[in-house]
């Protein structure tokens, strides 16, 4: 299985081989999580859910979740021991550990690790142009669930086939884009430029997707950049109509719900999304954020950043749909 599997890339250098290496890894674990019956609590977001499920042209780290409900005490450990004989099924040997918090925070976190000699390495690169360069590989992958999220989002229900035939309750792309924009302009990097949620923006505006406007709300209240605490003016209002809850059950097959935080949704429109991109926009270093997105993107791409501009990204806030 994992010959074909990984020829299917079509991997052509060295740095392309981890990435498929990487992401088959992160297909084995979300198998592993689903026969655990994780997606029955959580919802699967972030770049490595647009890679896997939407085609994303960019590699990707980690894999992020965020549970159905807020739950403060919930932890991924109970769920890691299958993850990890899901690997095992396939002889392949990693090591699992939950991350040991030195401070409490909403975010609880698990580390896979490949084993520097996997004995299926050499049959996967078997007959293969590419080599690593070596004999070992170490591919670490993070995992993360928040336990307190900014709910209102919707989730569907979606197929993966191997290493068998599974589902992976993922937030819907509207929600999915609403995560991206909020960490792009409001996760704290300090002085690191994340290119590739620039990369990401660019993707969603070319496809013609339309952001959730009221989840993308929802969590700039929760970090506490968008609010009476954090504006003044009317700019922090929240009053208006609720978020309407939808039945049904998050986890199952063939399935959409949406997930409610109960909360009045505020005051949040388009222009402000508009002017909070074109501020950030004012502050980009191009060169930075360019290094930063190369790292993710095959070789053969990297001509397609080189549009990217101050007036370009411009261009593209006049073009952002909501619903």
């Amino acid at each position: 299985m994992l010959k074909p599997w990984f020829e299917s890339y079509g991997v052509k250098n060295p740095t392309e081989t981890n990435a498929a290496l990487r992401e088959i890894m992160q297909e084995i674990a979300l198998s592993g999580l689903a026969r655990a019956g994780f997606f029955n609590h959580a919802a699967f977001y972030g770049g490595t859910a647009l890679r896997i499920f939407y085609q994303l042209p960019r590699y990707s780290e980690d894999l992020d979740f965020s549970l159905l409900t807020k739950d403060p005490g919930f932890r991924m450990k109970p769920f890691l021991a299958e993850m990890e004989s899901e690997f095992a099924a396939l002889n392949l040997k990693v090591r699992v550990s939950e991350k040991v918090k030195s401070r409490t925070t909403a975010i609880d976190s698990a580390f896979l690790k490949s084993d520097t000699s996997w004995s299926e390495l050499h049959f996967i690169l078997e007959g293969s142009d590419v080599n690593l360069g070596n004999d070992n590989i170490n591919i670490k992958i993070k995992l993360e669930v928040d336990t307190l999220p900014p709910l209102g989002f919707a989730c569907e229900s979606k197929l993966l086939l191997r290493p068998y035939s599974f589902y992976v309750n993922v937030m819907q792309l509207p929600d999915l884009y609403a995560g991206k924009m909020h960490a792009l302009l409001f996760r704290n990097w300090k002085k690191r430029v994340k290119g590739r949620d620039w990369f990401d923006f660019e993707w969603y505006v070319q496809r013609g997707e339309k952001m959730r406007l009221s989840h993308f709300e929802a969590r700039a209240i929760a970090s506490g950049d968008w609010g009476v605490s954090a504006f003044k003016g009317d700019a922090g209002s929240t009053g208006g109509s609720e978020i309407v809850d939808f039945a049904g059950d998050a986890g199952s097959t063939g399935s959409e719900s949406v997930v409610s935080n109960s909360s009045a949704v505020g005051s949040m429109t388009l222009e402000h999304v508009r002017d909070f991109l074109n501020r950030k926009i004012d502050d980009l270093d191009f060169a930075l954020a360019k290094d930063d997105a190369l790292r993710f993107i095959p070789p053969a791409d990297a001509h397609k950043l080189d549009i990217w501009s101050a007036d370009y990204f411009r261009e593209l806030v006049k073009r952002i749909e909501v619903i």
